[in-house]
């Protein structure tokens, strides 16, 4: 037998009815027409139908069928050109009689494309003892591949399909055809790591890949590679990827540890030495291919029982899934890169952390969860502990853009380099940030102070509300939050009236929150926002008739710590004239759900169509640096301007300033407020799904990225299930995501996030949670 190099036939077979012959059939006379050979045919293993042929004088060879329109025969064909000419062991491609390399064909009614070629023999390496020298052959053959395509060029290598690794994400919603609890959340964990780390898989270096070189793709012999097939999945994408997938095999064999498969890591170092971009993504990497072939295979389980190749590794996949969650991902870095790389101390004890904090810090400080996380890093929307497992991070609004930002990070930086000073000089960076700021507002908000912190913003809005009316008293909401200065602790029900409060000063008022689920007046939210602004109106008349008077009234839009219960539509506007009519100003307490947040407005109270005298900021303006701000009227600045002068040592100032524009370029730029709309849309219609099959949530309410969880044990008499929402909680931190529970009866769960969110961020937190409710 002769191979010959040819071109594409494209043709229909016309003496085989498509109804009839089976793909066997059709491959036996697709050999005869195009080959003029005859012989025994042997199904192979693989996603095509491959079969090999041995004729009658004892040749062998195999007929490839290609049925899946989404593999790409000429890339593949120059893919084995390339790497044949350069020396590889791959299959020669036997041409037809008329000197094709490609058959085009039918199956049924599906285009279909027929090519042979020579057999190649050899163990499979998932039949052969993985040996450390094995192993280490493989890894210099996948380098010795990417330095062979290194000059290959084919417009297809451009694409992605199911295997794509770069793509592996497309198979999360599979997890859900699991039915064994420990297999779903064991793929969740897999492909969750996978999200985290791979946002850097940009980064590292890149070519052309095999794609798929698993342990029936590679033929060995006494620790050798004698053969290489199925260029099928050649793609262009990180070259770090084609070490992941051999790995997802090799840790499937018998007895072989990540420190037995790091040889094969050595062996590819030793020719192109890894980057540590690639050390970081490389155990996601491996996780993320066992997940998409567990995936893959229950697809096609639950499309079609009989499919031929839905059960290949299931059950090795699977174990291997469950050994491999159980290594934090940063002893297995370390682990895979053992023979390559010296031995690093990563992490140290959590317990020692906590004596440490104990001795050296205030006894009042707590820490979140059962079991307390060491946090070293952040990115986007996940913060990573210090063993590298990363964590969804679902309740952090003050990192708004996302942790560590690089655009936010770079301007701190570039101006921290270069001048760091007061207010009390000149200087560009605070009035183009306050230009910026004020430009968002109503135009009567003109005129701006800036501070440190929310409670700094809050203390000094109480200044100004006392300044501009003469008056001394407020009005706040119940539950409310404003802050930890003296004032401001003072001002809120959520602490005086919590654990060591004193209950509310004289001069502090308490108007009941506006609950339609839980509040003293119960109803839809458009039916409730009047009567409860009458109360308002009543606790001033009850302060009034005491002799009291009313300097402000300061409102969240919606309460956060109150248990992120949104103000009902009509109450702002109606309360704002109760409070106006008896001599006080308005003041928004924006620190939680400002900046765009609440999706539908750049400012909470916004949705409500009212103009606040006194616009307080915090959280979300520095992205984690410490940003506070107070915007109002110029008349209000004006009546505030008594002699004494104003100074916040910090506040304004230059790199303050520098970081507060970079969070509104950010916010502009990745059209944030539009994305926590329609996510924000998206979430609260699946927590209502969850709703409808949970009877312990009671109510689900919030807007945009502004979300919260009420649960209850009883939906008549409304009992607080407290301790279920600190379990759910603490399961779901296990499963890594954070949330965590507020309101005055600690039983409300809360989602804040940066809001650089995903969907499939929202559809994991749902998978989640629906798992820990029903448990």
């Amino acid at each position: 037998m002769i191979p010959r190099r040819g071109h594409v036939h494209c043709g229909r077979l016309q003496n085989v009815p498509d109804s009839t012959r089976t793909i066997e059939d059709l491959a036996k006379a697709l050999l005869t027409t195009h080959w003029g050979l005859e012989g025994m045919l042997e199904r192979l293993p693989g996603e095509n139908a491959n079969y090999r042929v041995t004729t009658k004088d004892g040749h062998a060879c195999v007929i490839k069928l290609s049925v899946d329109e989404s593999v790409l025969v000429d890339l593949e064909e120059a893919a084995i050109k390339c790497l044949r000419g350069a020396g590889h062991p791959v299959p020669e491609t036997i041409c037809t009689n008329t000197d094709q390399s490609v058959v085009r064909t039918t199956i049924g009614d599906e285009p279909s494309s027929a090519r042979l070629q020579s057999f190649l023999s050899g163990s499979r390496w998932r039949d052969e003892r993985s040996t450390p020298k094995l192993l280490f052959n493989i890894g210099v053959m996948i380098a010795r591949v990417h330095e062979s395509f290194q000059t290959f060029e084919h417009a297809d290598t451009h694409r992605t399909h199911q295997w794509d690794l770069a793509t592996a994400h497309q198979h999360r919603s599979s997890i859900e055809l699991f039915e064994d609890l420990s297999h779903r959340h064991a793929i969740e964990l897999c492909f969750h790591l996978y999200a985290a780390y791979t946002q850097s898989l940009k980064d590292c270096p890149r070519g052309v890949l095999h794609g798929d070189p698993n342990d029936e793709n590679i033929l060995v012999a006494n620790d050798a590679i004698i053969g290489l097939l199925d260029l099928g999945d050649c793609v262009a994408g990180a070259l770090i990827q084609d070490i992941a997938v051999a790995l997802s095999y090799a840790v499937q064999h018998d007895n072989i540890t990540l420190n037995d498969a790091s040889a094969l890591v050595a062996g590819y170092d030793s020719i192109r030495p890894l980057q540590p971009s690639e050390e970081e993504v490389l155990f996601p990497l491996i996780l993320a291919r066992l997940a998409t072939s567990a995936c893959i295979a229950a697809k096609r389980r639950c499309d079609d029982p009989n499919h031929a190749t839905w059960y290949s590794h299931v059950d090795s996949t699977l174990d291997a899934i469950h050994t491999l969650i159980q290594i934090a991902p940063i002893d297995a870095q370390q682990q895979l890169f053992s023979q390559c790389r010296a031995d690093t101390e990563y992490h140290q004890s959590n317990v020692d952390l906590q004596k440490a904090r104990s001795k050296t810090l205030g006894p009042s400080l707590s820490l979140s969860y059962d079991q307390p996380l060491h946090i070293v890093s952040g990115s986007g929307q996940y913060l990573f502990a210090d063993d590298g497992m990363p964590y969804l991070d679902l309740v952090n609004n003050v990192c708004h853009v996302g942790h560590a930002h690089p655009h936010v990070v770079d301007a701190i930086a570039r101006q921290a380099a270069v001048l760091n000073t007061n207010t009390r000089y000149l200087h560009e960076n605070i009035i183009t940030y306050a230009q910026r700021l004020t430009a968002t507002l109503p135009d009567t908000l003109d005129t701006c102070f800036f501070v440190n912190s929310g409670s700094e913003a809050n203390e000094l809005a109480l200044r100004l509300a006392r300044a501009a009316t003469g008056a001394h008293d407020v009005l706040v909401l119940d539950g409310a939050y404003h802050g930890n200065t003296t004032n401001c602790v003072a001002m809120s029900p959520y602490k005086f009236n919590g654990p060591g409060g004193t209950g509310a000063s004289e001069w502090v008022h308490v108007v009941p929150v506006p609950d339609g689920y839980r509040g003293e007046i119960r109803g839809a939210p458009d039916e409730i926002g009047d009567a409860y602004a009458l109360e308002l109106a009543r606790v001033i008349g009850e302060a009034c008739a005491r002799g009291r008077s009313i300097a402000g009234f300061f409102a969240e839009p919606i309460l956060s710590c109150g248990g992120q219960i949104p103000l009902p539509p009509g109450y702002l506007a109606r309360t704002f004239e109760h409070v106006r009519k008896a001599g006080g100003v308005c003041i928004a307490d924006e620190v939680q759900v400002g900046f765009g947040r609440v999706g539908d407005a750049f400012w909470g109270f916004e949705l409500h169509d009212v103009v606040p005298d006194i616009v307080v900021m915090g959280k979300p303006m520095g992205n984690g640096h410490p940003m506070g701000a107070v915007v109002t009227t110029r008349a209000i600045a004006e009546a505030f301007d008594n002699g004494m002068e104003f100074f916040s040592t910090f506040g304004g100032n230059p790199v303050s300033c520098a970081c507060g524009l970079a969070v509104l370029d950010v916010i502009e730029n990745e059209s944030l407020q539009a994305q926590a709309r329609t996510l924000g849309a998206y979430f609260l219609k699946e927590l209502e799904a969850l709703q409808s099959n949970h009877p312990i949530i009671g109510d689900v309410r919030g807007v945009g990225l502004f979300l919260g969880i009420e649960l209850v044990r009883n939906h008549e008499t409304l009992e607080p299930a407290a301790s279920e929402a600190s379990r759910i909680v603490n399961a779901l931190r296990q499963r890594g995501v954070l949330l965590s529970t507020d309101g005055p009866l600690h039983n409300v769960i809360k989602i804040k996030p940066p809001m650089v969110l995903h969907k499939d961020d929202i559809d994991m937190t749902i998978r989640l949670l629906s798992d820990a409710l029903s448990q």
